[in-house]
């Protein structure tokens, strides 16, 4: 027993157990399931489990909420996510906490996506009343041409385990903004935080049936239904690029709007020029940011050959200081990896690198004891063709490979299937530039190493999918276009 036990007591007693649909919490009608703390493989929670039928009923929920909802006034609509926001801050430490029991990261950094989520929230209900449109004369002069931006509708939303709220908020925010219904299905490792987010905005004033959450086991029969079903308009979806493409798939027999956040393989690139010191600190920020459990966490790091060991020696310096532990112990920056089977892929795709000539300069295994824990690893000398370079390693491993000149630099970086975000770090402006044109990625950090942000529209292009999140963009992934011809008041 810790002695944050009592406190974590206390939260798990105040977040709900059953599905939220129409207003209501409700059984499932397939029994429970457990949700464990990664740090400990203990159970936390044992909560319902969505069958096909929940999942028709949260839809059913959805669509009958859809006319009210988006005939609500903007402003209306606005207030409530603002209201959600307020409510977020106050709870601000329950939310970390629960983040940090059911994911494992760090609690600093559970803080930290609280912020980050929050701002979803702050973002678009600030949008929520800047959906313009246009009007203007057609070029023949006979008629008025009016073109207005309307919810796409109800809308499902499959969210990912790594980052519970944040991936939350970034989908339901702009949605609701839009005037559109949701039905939300967590990960099925993660879903405490969605249910108190639920709560959280039923606290906020939110109507029954704007928003609805089904927690399940049998995500894919649950989520095939209801993609399946007619009335649905919408999927945004934020995963691997397997399922992805299975969700694609299946969208395609309504001819869903889709949204799709998949894999990434991030480059970090280093350029002779760079200034080593901030290289570092973006580095172990870009690379062990939630455990290396995230979709923008650099994947590969290319580094000029004359600065490569000098490079090495010094994030190794800086990994051996790290410290592994459960997230809500004092000082610690490393926590477990998901489960079981995200160590077994670390330690693969390490293992294979190391039998093509890697170098591990630190770490490299798994701890012993409880929990899913894997030790914070820099590995050199990486050999073109190892897995963990086209691999998406989701765990704290560093892998470094070198390069002699710009366009060498280059070809490695784009030499994948995704294309979500890259890195580069050079003192060259014009450099920078080029980079920005080269790169085949839908977002870049230059001489940074995070680069979300509410405000900038986050997405990929190649196999990391399709549409943006955030940003002035985020809302028009949940509006439709109507063009509409009046005659000209002035007669032809």
């Amino acid at each position: 027993m810790t002695d944050n036990a009592p406190r974590e007591k206390a939260l798990l007693e105040k977040v709900p157990d059953g599905l939220f649909i129409g207003g209501d919490w409700v059984r499932g009608s397939s029994g429970q399931f457990d949700v464990t703390d990664p740090a400990t493989g203990d159970v936390i929670k044992t909560i319902a489990d969505a069958s096909v039928e929940d999942g028709k009923a949260a839809l059913d929920a959805a669509v009958a909420a859809s006319a009210e909802w988006a005939a609500t006034a903007p402003r209306q609509r606005g207030e409530i996510l603002r209201g959600a926001f307020d409510l977020l801050q106050e709870r601000r430490d329950e939310f970390a906490l629960l983040m940090t029991m059911e994911m494992g990261k760090p609690l600093a950094e559970s803080n930290g996506e609280v912020t980050y989520g929050g701002e979803f929230l702050r973002w678009f209900s600030e949008e929520a009343v800047r959906i313009t449109g246009r009007y203007g004369v057609n070029p023949e002069g006979t008629g008025r041409m009016i073109v207005s931006q309307h919810p796409v509708g109800p809308s499902f939303l499959i969210t990912p385990w790594n980052f519970p709220l944040a991936m939350a908020t970034r989908k339901v925010a702009p949605a609701l903004a839009a005037g559109c219904t949701v039905v939300v299905k967590p990960a099925g490792l993660t879903p405490l935080t969605t249910l108190y987010f639920a709560k959280l905005l039923q606290d906020a004033g939110l109507p029954a049936g704007v928003l609805n959450v089904i927690t399940t086991s049998s995500s894919g029969k649950v989520s095939g239904a209801i993609i399946s079903d007619p009335r649905l308009r919408k999927l945004s979806f934020t995963g691997s690029t397997e399922v992805g493409r299975k969700l694609l798939e299946q969208s395609a027999q309504n001819i869903l709007r889709t949204s799709m956040e998949l894999g990434g393989n991030a480059p970090f690139v280093i350029f002779e020029d760079a200034d080593l010191d901030k290289a570092v600190d973006g580095a172990m920020v870009a690379k062990f940011r939630n455990i290396g459990e995230a979709c923008t966490a650099a994947n590969r790091f290319i580094v000029h050959a004359s600065i490569a060991d000098e490079f090495a020696s010094r994030v190794t310096e800086r990994v051996k200081a790290m410290r592994i532990g459960r997230g809500t112990e004092e000082g610690v920056t490393i926590g477990p990896l998901i489960d079981e089977d995200a160590v077994e892929k670390a330690s693969t795709l390490l293992q294979d690198a190391v039998s093509r000539g890697a170098k591990v300069l630190t770490g490299g295994s798994r701890t012993d004891g409880p929990g899913t824990f894997f030790e914070p690893t820099v590995v050199t000398d990486v050999r073109v063709g190892s897995d963990i370079l086209h691999e998406e390693i989701f765990g704290p491993v560093l892998s470094i490979v070198t390069f002699e000149d710009e366009d060498e630099a280059v070809r490695l970086a784009n030499d994948t299937e995704f294309g979500l975000v890259s890195y580069v770090f050079t003192r060259d402006l014009a450099r920078g530039q080029r980079m920005i044109d080269r790169l085949e990625t839908g977002m870049m950090g230059l001489n940074v190493g995070v680069v979300s942000n509410a405000a900038a529209p986050f997405g990929g292009i190649k196999q990391s999918g399709l549409g943006r999140e955030g940003g002035f963009e985020g809302i028009h992934e949940y509006l439709e276009t109507k063009y509409t011809l009046t005659p000209s008041p002035f007669g032809a």
